[in-house]
């Protein structure tokens, strides 16, 4: 029996629930793919569907081999694509996800990079967060992301990490821009803005842990995809964030301070699948985490206590005295 063949047919007909729409997406004629059902039910010794005359469902046991059998055939598909680079004697393409706010100047450097390391080999830059590379690297559509962690995923190997400390993003006219550094604690009472859960669940249930175990429970959670989206609820006062230093150093009118103790720290890499990799997804993670590590390596300066009027950052002082 060709277990492939057969396992494709049965994720078709579980996502379809139909077996006529099924055959129909398959290009076959539905009597040979219930056939084909039926025997990888007796290969299997177990029953895919409860079949009635009014639906098909897909049954206990279905269930479980779903997401098995969805990882053989990426596996496949992967083998038959690296296959084909080394018969073609190039690397092809890299299929590659990067987070949503990974600052300008490091995609450049990245590119710029891989371009001198790796001549010859295209590569296709996607902006995803980790949950969305996440289900696009189990189904073969990306070859590699770099994600942020906590990630509880099997079959997927990790290049080195670049962790960045985080600090408090809030607005400059807040009462705690005066303060040099900030306890969780010391937040009380204010909103949170962070990304939604969907993009990063592990880094997002992180966060809210630390800060309960620090003090400090959110009134709210406000969510922001944009890094700029963000940077706007902070400055119309609908909460606090954290991020990285360098994420505010173009707008003056939030400052950012550092969390006693650094208790929430970013970290970040390359992951790809485990199981037939792209042959040049080592060399991208070693890369992208000297790009990145570079990034994080140069805060600026912390600014003093000292806060001036606002709009001094923008304007001079107007000259006084006659």
């Amino acid at each position: 029996m060709d277990l492939l063949r057969h396992l494709r047919y049965f994720v078709v007909v579980a996502e379809e629930l139909h077996f006529g729409r099924a055959a129909e997406r398959l290009g076959i004629a539905q009597p040979p793919l219930s056939q084909a059902i039926q025997r990888l039910e007796r290969e299997l010794g177990v029953e895919l569907f409860d079949r009635s005359r009014r639906r098909v469902d897909v049954s206990a046991a279905g269930r479980l081999l779903v997401e098995q059998a969805r990882g053989l055939l990426a596996g496949e598909e992967r083998m038959r694509a690296l296959m084909r680079m080394v018969h073609e004697g190039s690397l092809g393409a890299l299929r590659a996800g990067v987070p949503p706010e990974t600052p300008a100047v490091a995609l450049q450097a990245l590119l710029r990079r891989l371009a001198e390391r790796v001549p010859g080999l295209d590569v296709d830059l996607q902006e995803l967060t980790t949950g969305e590379q996440l289900r696009m690297l189990a189904d073969a559509r990306l070859d590699i992301g770099l994600l942020h962690h906590p990630v509880d995923v099997a079959d997927l190997r990790f290049g080195p990490a670049v962790r960045v400390r985080l600090g408090v993003v809030l607005p400059r006219v807040s009462p705690l821009a005066r303060l040099p550094e900030l306890a969780l604690a010391d937040l009380a009472g204010h909103d949170l803005v962070l990304p939604p859960r969907v993009t990063a669940p592990g880094w997002h249930d992180h966060v809210t842990d630390v800060c309960r175990e620090h003090g400090f429970a959110p009134a709210r959670i406000r969510h922001a995809r944009n890094p700029e989206f963000l940077i706007g609820l902070v400055l119309a006062g609908r909460g606090v964030a954290f991020e990285p230093e360098s994420a505010v150093r173009r707008e003056p009118r939030v400052v950012w301070r550092p969390v006693a103790g650094h208790p929430l720290v970013r970290t970040t890499s390359a992951a790809w699948p485990a199981q037939s990799p792209h042959p040049a997804a080592e060399r991208f993670a070693d890369i992208a985490a000297d790009t990145l590590a570079e990034g994080a390596a140069a805060p600026a300066a912390l600014r003093t206590p000292a806060v001036p009027d606002p709009w001094t950052i923008v304007y001079a002082p107007r000259a006084t005295g006659p």
